[in-house]
């Protein structure tokens, strides 16, 4: 008999994860590595957030809190709601975790039995499948293309609706291409599910305040009120306010699943750390508009590595709409040798070889869940993003 779980062989690590770990070790051993994987801006945490931190340790704020948060962070997640997005919530139905992550698996883990299914649009989060798997779920992978922008059709979803169908989860602007849903596109999705009212949605905004070119954020309970008692609405501080370290989520959602999502979170974590929920209220109630001027320079960004990566040869980047990812494909290089001798026969390949040749770290498709891709994330330097991309120019330019 095996000391370890027998769950444990139906996950994998994170490939995120997995890569940023790696590319710090490179360095750490005196390679010159430009890290394109972590999921993190590059800011710092606004001065306002910070302070209202400390004072909450001036002020002996420091002791266990209720399970799920404390009451004012959740009258402040109620009222950034009903500002940002029309949804009328109570304290009641708002739960709060260490980070969006958690809040995800206690959902998760407070509805799934074994047999039930979960669609999740490809490419994803890498988390999401196997957070299904550890709750006794089964994913349901629906791949999208570049043809759609990445983005799910009606159609797509309607097939892959069975009667063992328990979650939609759904994720805009995404990780990892920043394809984001306009009203109407998330419209046509919300129509397909107001025909199946045995299926819930579960929407992960984390990168809500993320996006460019005049795009209108928009979640589904917004876009169609029908579906407000079936959908957890899920966000986090992390992404728009720079506080990933500060590990919190939240989520809003009928009172009965939310009842249940505070049971497992007592029986585990129970409540998340109690200064960071006091400069989370400081994040939700303070001035916003630090947000706009972080995603000019966001948006920069992302024109330069677009710009650049379509410049490289074999390789195909599409203009997201949000976040802080790109998507490219490289179906161009698929089947070449690089200039260090390496068998490009697969994403994995590529960057692997990418890392080995050029000192820079990406994450490769299949991680995701769709391939010949790989994910850079630009919340970096301008500096340092011209120099990978000048490099992934150099490295294609010597495939053969």
């Amino acid at each position: 008999m095996s000391f370890l779980s027998a769950t444990l062989d139906r996950v994998k690590p994170s490939a995120t994860i997995a890569v940023t770990t790696k590319a710090g070790e490179l360095k750490a051993a005196g390679r010159d590595v430009i890290g394109l994987g972590a999921g993190e801006p590059d800011f710092d945490t606004p001065e306002n957030i910070k302070q209202a931190g400390i004072r909450a340790i001036e002020a002996g704020k420091t002791k266990y809190t209720p399970a799920d948060g404390i009451p004012e962070l959740k009258q402040a997640i109620c009222a950034k709601l009903k500002r940002d997005n029309g949804l009328d919530y109570s304290p009641k139905q708002i739960s709060v975790g260490t980070g969006g992550k958690q809040i995800l698996y206690n959902a998760l883990m407070a509805t799934l039995n074994p047999g039930d299914e979960v669609i999740i649009p490809a490419p994803y989060w890498v988390s999401y499948p196997d957070m299904v798997l550890l709750a006794g779920g089964e994913p349901v992978a629906v791949e999208t293309s570049i043809d759609t922008a990445f983005k799910l059709t009606p159609e797509k979803l309607e097939a892959a609706i069975t009667p063992k169908t328990k979650w939609f989860i759904f994720n805009s602007p995404s990780n990892p291409t920043g394809a984001g849903y306009t009203h109407a596109e998330l419209k046509a999705l919300t129509d397909v599910l107001m025909k199946h009212p045995h299926v819930w949605v579960m929407t992960d905004d984390m990168y809500e305040h993320l996006v460019y070119d005049d795009f209108e954020f928009c979640t589904p309970a917004q876009v169609e009120p029908g579906l407000y008692d079936r959908t957890l609405t899920c966000n986090g501080v992390s992404k728009a306010y720079a506080m990933t370290g500060w590990r919190i989520g939240y989520a809003a959602g009928p009172e009965k699943l939310i009842n249940a999502m505070r049971k497992i979170q007592s029986q585990s974590t129970s409540n998340p750390c109690s200064i960071s929920q006091w400069a989370a209220v400081e994040a939700l109630n303070g001035p916003q508009d630090f947000i706009p001027e972080n995603n000019v320079m966001f948006q920069r960004r992302r024109d330069l590595v677009v710009k650049m990566l379509n410049e490289a040869e074999g390789i195909e980047c599409p203009v997201p709409e949000g976040a802080f990812y790109v998507y490219p494909s490289v179906q161009g290089c698929i089947g070449k040798t690089s200039a260090g001798g390496a068998s490009i026969d697969s994403d994995e390949a590529f960057a692997t070889a990418l890392l080995e040749e050029k000192g820079v770290a990406v994450v490769f498709g299949a991680a995701f869940g769709l391939s010949p891709y790989f994910r850079v994330s630009y919340a970096t330097s301008d500096e340092a993003l011209t120099e990978a991309c000048t490099r992934i120019q150099d490295f294609c330019a010597g495939l053969k």
